[in-house]
């Protein structure tokens, strides 16, 4: 029973709570699933339809989980042991009605309430199945997060998360062949550390804060390398390690990201994760996006303006980052598992300290003074690839980032 359940999981994409809906509804014994004959008969509420009142007693519409709505069921409230679900539909009743300058005392709701209010039920049911399926997707320690009280948008469409970058037609990586022989990277000199053996001083601190300029490349200890997994030279490849939350901005610009935690300056917050292109594709691309008024492309022209990388259909939660014109984010480009100059891996450092609850932005056109920088290149731009030269006239952009400074275009 075990592996034809394992079987099911991964063919169909079904959550632990579908396959007891489903034993449950068949009548099968799960110890796996914790199903026995004592709790054939349990159901679990889905969501919310309706309201009314009785008598001076609450009732409410209840979908039940794995069942049809021609079944769903009248429960009054003390029947209910959904306090979460409760909470949230009053929330969005009060919301309606006052939208709708109805009273907040009714004992029935109308026809346009209902149906908003079921809109927004199932809204919240997929967000909610779109935010698991990121956490099962995702081998980062932070998890995600997902909510849209501005509309009833739900899940981007044709979006896939992904753990590390799509290569496309055309692109080919040199994997990393050589690694350090540290013990250990921070007491050792730096030297014989993967910093060291290609001429670069170490990019962290003992605690993976990153310490050199932006512009500077950093070569992480890699594959290859004697050290172990908990060596401090090894920030970016573990991954995301704060809990961040993708919401629904109310001002236009889309989907937005914010940390749940607290994140100290110049700690790493997030990788650009996408399909790898070359710029011929991307320019071609960018033609398509400018008329939709988006771009998910970044150019990876640390050395030659050769790849670029489109996180509009593949990607991770970086995709969802706004841009600002005084942005908290940074961009490092960072080399693990290859050391092609062509191919950098885009990281996010935090620029400041950043609050609990902050959106996180970067600048879509941030560019490094390579003097500053100590570096020979860098000019990361988010932007369609090939622009200077191109025959291709470009739409501008109007920016909403609101802030002070406010360039007034992204580009």
């Amino acid at each position: 029973m075990a592996q034809n359940l394992k079987d099911c999981w991964v063919s169909c994409k079904l959550s632990w709570e579908d396959l007891q809906v489903l034993c449950r509804r068949h009548r099968l014994v799960c110890k796996q699933l914790t199903v026995t004959k004592n709790n054939f008969n349990d159901y679990e509420v889905e969501y919310l339809c309706n309201y009314k009142k009785h008598k001076g007693r609450e009732f409410f519409l209840v979908k039940w989980k794995g069942y049809a709505q021609s079944e769903n069921t009248w429960e009054p409230l003390r029947n209910l042991k959904c306090p979460v679900l409760l909470q949230q539909f009053r929330e969005d009743m009060k919301a309606a009605l006052l939208q709708a300058n109805e009273p907040l005392d009714s004992d029935s709701l109308s026809a346009p309430i209902v149906s908003f209010l079921l809109q927004k039920a199932k809204q919240r049911m997929n967000l909610k199945k779109w935010e698991n399926l990121m956490n099962q997707t995702c081998r980062h320690k932070g998890r995600i997060f997902v909510c849209n009280e501005v509309d009833l948008d739900g899940p981007p469409k044709n979006f896939t998360y992904i753990n590390e970058n799509k290569l496309g037609k055309g692109v080919d990586v040199n994997s990393m062949i050589v690694g350090c022989e540290c013990d250990d990277c921070i007491s050792q000199p730096v030297g014989g550390c993967c910093p060291g053996l290609m001429k670069h001083r170490r990019a962290y601190n003992d605690s993976g804060q990153v310490k050199v300029m932006p512009g500077v490349p950093i070569y992480e200890c890699n594959s290859k390398c004697r050290c172990g997994p908990d060596c401090a030279n090894r920030v970016v490849q573990k991954g995301i390690q704060y809990d961040l939350r993708i919401f629904k901005t109310a001002n236009g610009r889309g989907w937005g990201v914010r940390t749940l935690q607290r994140i100290y300056k110049n700690s790493f917050v997030m990788e650009y994760l996408g399909e790898i292109i070359t710029t011929e594709e991307a320019e071609r691309r960018g033609v398509a996006y400018d008329k939709q008024g988006v771009t998910y492309l970044f150019d990876l022209d640390y050395v030659d303006d050769i790849y670029t990388i489109d996180a509009a259909y593949y990607g991770n939660i970086s995709h969802f980052v706004n841009h600002s014109c005084d942005p908290n984010l940074q961009v490092y480009n960072v080399f693990i598992d290859n050391l092609d100059e062509r191919l950098p891996r885009i990281a996010f450092f935090a620029k400041r300290g950043i609050k609990a609850g902050e959106e996180l932005t970067f600048d879509y056109k941030m560019t490094v003074d390579p003097i500053d920088a100590e570096s020979s290149k860098m000019d990361s731009e988010f932007s369609r690839a090939g622009i200077e030269g191109s025959p291709v006239k470009r739409i501008r952009m109007e920016c909403k980032c609101g802030v002070k400074n406010c360039r007034k275009y992204l580009f």
